[in-house]
């Protein structure tokens, strides 16, 4: 069964962990960006973590030395994931994958952003970034909701690994995806809504029923 992650891109402590308390029935993980990290302090991962396990989209693209110190303080943290660019290589992604295995944790590989700036540089390695990721043996790839054929493809180099599609709502990602993936992200869709609770089962519901008529 698909599953929904909300994306907290808040810079408000208090709002964060309220919606996480709000949509926590609705939602299987929580994933953080530096917006809330840089504002709330890394220790509202552990809080956070308390409602829903926490992905860390840090969004690593440094050397593996750097990137080895980001993913520490990461898990150390009580993050469940981290979030890394593939475009940087194996060195680095190897590096973080070897760090998320000291504390059970996933990485996931970014393959193309959600955006349409993505195309104009990463979309003609992302299949090979999808091909890293799977031969390193990460847990998954993050794939736009806003290419439907994209994701279709990318699930075709990647096979069993987990697919989390950010993109959908604001951005105008396709909830078709849920053919092809095993978790969608929603970030605006939910946090400003007038009333996130409802929100959030509302797009579930939507992806259920997509998932149920395939």
């Amino acid at each position: 069964m698909v599953g929904l992650i909300v994306a907290l891109d808040l810079m408000d402590k208090s709002k964060a962990l309220k919606i996480a308390y709000e949509v926590e029935d609705y939602v299987e993980m929580i994933k953080v960006n530096y917006p809330l990290v840089l504002t709330a302090g890394l220790e509202i991962i552990e809080e956070l973590s308390e409602v829903k396990p926490v992905i860390a989209d840090f969004k690593v693209a440094d050397i593996p030395y750097t990137s080895s110190l980001i993913a520490e303080a990461s898990f150390k943290s009580k993050a469940k994931a981290l979030i890394c660019h593939g475009f940087v290589g194996s060195d680095t992604v190897k590096t973080v994958l070897d760090v998320a295995k000291k504390f059970n944790g996933e990485i996931y590989v970014v393959t193309e952003l959600s955006s349409e700036g993505a195309k104009e540089y990463m979309l003609e390695h992302s299949n090979e970034i999808a091909a890293m990721a799977k031969n390193l043996g990460c847990h998954g790839i993050i794939a736009p909701a806003t290419r439907k054929s994209r994701v279709a493809e990318l699930r075709k180099i990647v096979g069993e690994l987990k697919i989390l599609s950010p993109g959908i709502g604001v951005q105008g990602g396709n909830l078709e995806v849920v053919k092809y993936v095993d978790y969608v992200i929603v970030g605006r869709s939910i946090y400003n809504a007038e009333n996130p609770k409802k929100a959030a089962e509302e797009i579930l519901n939507g992806i259920h029923r997509i998932q149920y008529e395939v």
